[in-house]
Order: C-alpha cells, then structure tokens, then sequence
C-alpha cells in the first residue's frame, strides 16, 4: 500500500523564453521584470591597506643600543683595565690617611748629665677642609662651629680658625690649627668629638663638627734651666729644626729620621679591620756637653749683675779647662730663654763670646811677652826705661796715667800694664820694625788669632788680624798692647789657656760625646793640640802674670784668691761702636788661670761700654774673675799647691 504524503511536491521552474540581451552584455527585462535602475558613477575599486617592513626600525633600534652598550663597555674597561691604578689611587687618597711619626729629638746635658734640653711629648692640631663643607657636614656653618669649640681650648684667635677651616682652595684637605700641644689639649679636643659622636647617633640634629679635626704627634723642646746656657744650646724653630747654637750645629744628630705611618679612615676615625703600614721613627742622640751645669750659672750670674750694676751694653764670661780645652762655661748678658722666643730681644740672640769682635787690650800683653821671650829678645828681668810718653812714626804714645819716668823690668812693664813698655819691648824682636812685626804676627797666628777657634759653631767670628805688610804705622805700635787687633771672647781666653798648658794650644771643645738609642757613647774625637811656645816660656810668662795680680805695684789686686797662686792680667781697651764704627766707650778685661804654679782652670771676662762707676778691667772684672775662679775650684775640688808666689821683681834702681 502506497502511503500518501501531506507535503505538497516541489514544483519545478520550467524554464521561460529567453531574453534578449542588451547590446553590451546585458539582458533586457521581460515581461513582468522589475525596472532596471539607473547607473550611477562607477565606484572606485577600494585600495588594499599594506603594512611597512619592521625590520629597517628594528635594525635602527639594534644600532642605537649596541652604540650605548660599546660606550658602557669602552668606559667600563677604561676604569676597570686602562685606567685602574689611578682610580684605585684616587680611592685610596679619600680613604687612606698618611701621617709623619716625628723622631724625638735627643737631649742635651752638662758633664754631669744633668739636662740643659730636653724634648716632651706634644701634638700639632691639624684637620681636613673637606669635611667642613656643607655638602659634607649637611650644615653651612660648620667652620664657625668648630671655632667657636676649638678657640678657647687651642687659645687661637676663632676667626683666623674658621679661615682656616674654609679655605679658597676648595681641594685643600690638610692645614695646622695649632703647633705642639700639650697631651692634656689633644685629650680635650677627643674628649669633645666623642661627646658630639655619641650625641649623634641618638639625635639626627646634631652634627659632629670635629670630625674632620686630627692631631699629628709631635713634640716640643724644654730648657730646664730657662735662659740657663742659651747662648750655647741656641733653639729650635716651629719647623722643628734647630735654629742657633749647638741645636743647629748638631741637627742631624739630635734630630733623628721621622717615621711614617698609613691606615685607612672613616667619619674622621681611623678602621682598625683595614690594616695599616708603619716605618718606625729613629730617635736622635743625645749630647753630653763640656759644660758644667753650676760652673755655667756661677758664671751667668756673676756677669748679668755687674752688667747691670756698670749699665753697660752687655758682657761675657769663658770658663775653661787648661790641660783638655774643655769651656766648662761660656756666659752671655744679656741672654734669652730659648723656650720662649717669642718675648726674647731679638739682638741678644745668638753666642756673643763668639760672635762679637772687639780689641782686648792689655790682655793682649801676654802675646807679646810670649813672643819677646820665646825670642830671647829679653828676661823678666831685663831693665826698661819708661817715659811718660813715647814718640813713634807718627804719634806720641801714653800710658794709662801720667807718670814721671818709670824704670821698670819686663816682669815690670806686663804687671804695670805699661804701653809704652811694651813697644819698647816688642821692637827688640828684630831688626827693623818691619821684621818684628813679621815675628809678632807669627806668633798671634800661633795663638789663635785671625783664625777661627775649631768650635765650628754658628756665626762664630775670627777676629780681625792684618798681615804685617798691611799694618798702618800706628797699628805696628798699637797691635803689641791690644788695639788695631780684634777678637773674640773664646780666643782671649784660649791664649791663657795655651800659656797654663805649659805652651800647648788645644783646640777648645763643647762637645765631650755622644750616646745612641742603644745606649753606647761615643766620645768627641781629641782635639787638635799645637805647640806655640816652650814649656820653659810658659812657666815664666805664669810667674809674670801673678805679680800683676800679687805684687801691690800689680793692677789686678781684686782678683787675689785667699790660698791660691792665681795669675792673671787686666784690659781696658778703647771700643769699636758697632753701630757707628767708630771707638766710643771701652771694653774692659780680665784675663787668668789658676793655681798659677799648677794651672787647671782660666777665667776670662769682658764688659762691653760700662757707663755707671769704673770702667776699668781691673776694677770691673778683676771681682767677676774672682767670684767665678773661686766658684770654679770648689766645684772642681781643686786644692792650693801651698807654695810661695813667685814676687819676681817690678822695678829696679838706676
């Protein structure tokens, strides 16, 4: 059975006649077709939307950053490789800090080895200007804080501090606040940067204005005795440098070699995790002098006051040893304190006994007996008729005082100080003047004169002695009695010295030795030693010498040592002024050694223009020479020979 389907079956297009085609290509409507619309413009094909390349901006992007990356890398290898050792450098500038250990200066004592100078811890405030800028501190005023602290502790003026502290060289990273401080400043100074570290830490306000605030160690020259030998030790100068006397002849020796040491820092602290190098500092040696610490006051004393009592312009007295040369005192008025320079009078600095030249006068006589003697050109008993003047090339000489005619021996002539005595005495020494002035000069030289005295000590003067061809007319007569002739106190003395040795010059010396940081001391090398005269003319030139002292016709009466043989001559010699070069006032001597049959010790002393009571030497310096030989034998513990003076005869009957 067929089932019937609901569905209506599909119909078929059957298709229609066909329609005409337009000329052109298009088909014409049929019937029942819709209208065919009109033709509008032709639309214009729409344009396809095409992306650019990426890879010539990608390309550009890749050049720029590997040009950026090879700059890094150029720079980076340029610090790490080329340039490392000067950044390192750089690096260790800012965080290593390098500071000089100062070598301590040896000491100088007296024989005795009691200190004269000495040397005590000290420190130089110094700091860094770096760490007072604002950049570094976070505050604009830290110059003036830190002045402000360290003023009245440091005793500096706070402005000249907080110049120093903001300097115009912005790079400067190191200036001195303060020289040689004591221990007792630094530990002030350290007490107030910790305060001000500590309050730091708990409060941010605050600013520790002395980090940048240092101290060098240093140390700082003593003189014990104050103005006690000034004139020999001299001073050291605020470079730390020995600036006059010993302490700048002997600089090397007492100075040493610094040391040095390095280690790093931070906030003004040192790391003590980052290690350090050091070189240790060498000590200097210390030096034992010839001085004799009392000998040397007795006679600083002895001087200053009779310079103040004659108000005179200044004195000196030499001490030595006849038999060594050893100046067991060497004494100036006026002196100064060599630790305080600063209230010293600038023209009494330095040594006068051995910077000072001047005519000595009738000490001088002595080099003239030596000479007539030596000669034998006459005896101590040799009889001389003495005029109350004397007419010679172009002048009248004179004695000290008018006389009447004095018939004198040549022991007479040196005990009466007599001028016209002595040309007389001295022309025997040849036979023209020419020729003895030859023979004199000869043995001036023998003693010292005109030449320096072997000391070697800073701006020591030679004196002044013309050849003999060079003496005018009146210097061939004035040279035999001490005028036209200069020295210096050391060389008036040395010729005493040279006499009391039985003839012998030895080269006078300060320096007995010295002793190394190990302890060991090594003596100054023997001095040179010369023989000038026989020890025969010695011993009679000593026997002569005391009756200038002993005899009552003598002018050195107040020299006389109860108990002791003493010889010994009085000067009194017109004076050069300095300033003007002409002679005003005098200069007044006395001259002598001691016991004078068994010499150990010679005493010379000079007044430069007494202008209050005497002027003159025996008068003057006679009492000082006195004081001071007395002094001296006691302390040397020399005792009288016990035997009778010499009394060799002073005149004699026609």
């Amino acid at each position: 059975m067929t089932e019937v389907s609901d569905r209506e079956p599909p119909r078929r297009r059957v298709p229609g006649p066909a329609r005409p085609v337009r000329p052109g290509g298009r088909r014409q409507p049929g019937p029942g077709a819709r209208p065919a619309r009109r033709p509008g413009p032709p639309r214009p094909a729409p344009r396809a939307f095409r992306l650019g390349s990426p890879r010539p901006r990608l390309r550009m992007i890749g050049l720029a950053l590997t040009l950026v990356l090879s700059a890094f890398v150029v720079r980076l290898l340029q610090v790490q490789a080329v340039d490392a050792g000067t950044y390192a450098a750089k690096a260790e500038q800012n965080r290593y800090v390098v500071h000089t250990l100062p070598a301590e200066r040896g000491g100088i004592t007296d024989r005795n080895g009691v200190a004269l100078a000495t040397t005590v811890d000290s420190y130089d405030i110094t700091a860094d200007p770096t760490m007072f800028t604002r950049e570094q501190l976070k505050a604009g005023d830290g110059p003036e804080q830190a002045a402000a602290l360290l003023a009245p502790i440091l005793g500096e003026d706070q402005e000249d501090l907080v110049d120093r502290l903001r300097p115009e060289n912005r790079e400067l990273r190191y200036v001195r606040l303060a020289r040689r401080q004591t221990p007792q400043v630094w530990n002030q100074i350290k007490d107030l940067k910790t305060a001000l570290t500590t309050k730091a830490e708990t409060d941010k306000s605050v600013v520790n204005v002395l980090a940048g605030v240092f101290a060098d160690p240093s140390s700082k020259r003593v003189y014990p005795g104050g103005d006690l030998a000034a004139g020999i030790l001299g001073w050291v100068g605020a470079d730390g440098k020995g600036g006059g006397g010993l302490e700048r002849k002997l600089d090397k020796t007492l100075a040493g070699e610094d040391g040095r040491i390095r280690y790093a820092q931070s906030g003004g602290r040192q790391v003590p995790t980052a290690g350090s190098t050091e070189t240790p500092a060498v000590p200097g040696s210390d030096v034992e002098l010839t001085i004799d610490r009392d000998i040397q006051w007795a006679a600083q004393h002895a001087i200053s006051e009779q310079v103040e009592k004659s108000k005179a312009d200044g004195g000196y007295v030499v001490v030595q040893d006849t038999t060594t040369g050893e100046i067991l005192a060497m004494a100036n008025s006026p002196g100064f304190d060599p630790g305080d320079l600063a209230h010293a009078d600038p023209d009494a600095l330095g040594n006068a006994a051995l910077q000072d030249a001047f005519e000595p006068g009738s000490t001088a006589k002595v080099l003239s007996m030596a000479a007539v003697l030596e000669e034998n050109a006459a005896t101590p008993g040799t009889h001389i008729t003495v005029p109350n003047r004397l007419k010679r090339g172009d002048r009248l000489f004179k004695d000290d005082i008018d006389h009447p005619t004095w018939y004198l021996t040549l022991n007479g002539v040196l005990a009466k100080s007599s001028n016209i005595g002595t040309i007389m005495a001295t022309g025997e020494l040849g036979t023209t003047q020419a020729e003895a002035n030859k023979v004199l000069y000869s043995y001036l030289r023998k003693f010292g004169l005109g030449g320096y005295s072997g000391l070697g000590f800073p701006g020591e003067t030679k004196g002044i002695l013309a050849p003999p061809d060079q003496w005018s007319t009146s210097q061939q007569y004035t040279i035999p009695f001490g005028q036209g002739v200069s020295v210096n106190a050391l060389q008036a003395a040395s010729v005493y010295s040279t006499v009391a040795n039985g003839g012998v010059r030895v080269e006078p010396t300060l320096v007995r030795g010295t002793k190394g940081d190990d302890g060991r001391f090594t003596p100054a090398p023997e001095p040179k030693k010369t023989r000038v005269t026989s020890a025969e003319t010695a011993k009679t030139l000593a026997r002569m010498l005391e009756s200038v002292v002993d005899d009552e016709e003598g002018t050195g009466n107040k020299a006389r040592i109860p108990g002791y043989r003493v010889a010994g001559k009085t000067g009194t010699a017109n004076r050069v002024d300095p300033a003007t070069g002409k002679y005003h006032g005098y200069t007044s001597s006395f001259a002598g050694f001691a016991p004078a049959d068994k010499p150990r010790v010679t005493v010379y002393c000079a007044i430069q223009n007494a202008t209050a009571g005497s002027y003159f030497g025996g008068q003057i310096c006679g009492p000082i020479y006195k004081q001071v030989m007395e002094f001296a034998l006691k302390t040397l513990q020399v005792p009288p020979t016990g035997a009778d003076p010499a009394n060799l005869p002073v005149t004699f009957k026609p």
